[in-house]
């Protein structure tokens, strides 16, 4: 989608239908060297994206017309793109739904544009890495503990022969975490290597996506150490449902 010679170049749609903000973002992101699309409501945002073919999508959660969890999904199931949420509640269950359907990352109103300009770069550069990684390894076998089967050719995963719809990011994570069982990675590692964060900024959006998976995947898999990260444990049984 993205190269990283061509991060300049890329095409963001903002939508937001609260004018003052809509064009702040919008300014800023221009400023970047972005092509940049305004959307102020949910129905014209989803014909947009259908139509521009951005290649990242910052998207407020309260829209008019339909919100930006149902925009979410119409878009995501039309063809996948990065989405980053923003939302004026720090609302956990907000956050947990967006991520589930398909929003690779959120901010809590009111956010600094150079975080915002931040994690946008970092979600084209993970959308490059993840195609090169794909074309890399088109041939590469299962990976298979227990009754959980990571196809990292295909991006497929399932645990007890149910396929699980994983977002590009949760797929990064699970694999990020898989690849050192039993081993704890902290916060700040799997910012930097999923995320691509230098920074520790985004520790609460490392565990928001831990409790996407888990509600997806078992609550079994991934043990919380507290105050430190997380570690994989890979399963040897049939799947736990979280509490």
């Amino acid at each position: 989608m993205v190269s990283e010679t061509s991060t300049s170049k890329a095409t963001i749609l903002v939508v937001e239908d609260e004018q003052v903000i809509a064009s702040a973002v919008a300014q800023r992101l221009t400023a970047e060297g972005w092509r940049v699309e305004v959307a102020r409501d949910g129905l014209t945002a989803v014909d947009a994206a259908a139509r521009i073919q951005p290649d990242a999508i910052v998207l407020d959660v309260m829209l008019p017309g339909i919100d930006g969890l149902e925009v979410t999904r119409r878009i995501q199931a039309e063809r996948p793109v990065p989405i980053l949420m923003l939302t004026a509640r720090d609302d956990e269950t907000d956050m947990l739904i967006g991520l589930g359907i398909g929003a690779d990352d959120y901010m809590t109103k009111p956010f600094s544009m150079r975080e915002l300009v931040a994690r946008l770069k970092a979600l084209l550069r993970r959308v490059e890495r993840t195609q090169q990684a794909t074309v890399a390894a088109p041939s590469e076998p299962p990976l298979m503990m227990g009754d959980l089967v990571i196809d990292k050719a295909q991006r497929r995963v399932h645990r007890a022969g149910v396929e699980a719809h994983l977002t590009p990011t949760e797929f990064e994570l699970l694999v990020m975490l898989s690849s050192s069982p039993k081993t704890v990675l902290t916060r700040e590692q799997l910012l930097a290597e999923v995320w691509d964060w230098a920074d520790a900024s985004g520790t609460r959006t490392v565990d928001s996506h831990i409790k996407a998976l888990r509600r997806k995947l078992g609550s079994d898999m991934i043990r919380t150490v507290h105050g430190v990260g997380y570690a994989f444990e890979p399963p040897t049984h049939a799947m736990v449902e979280p509490a």
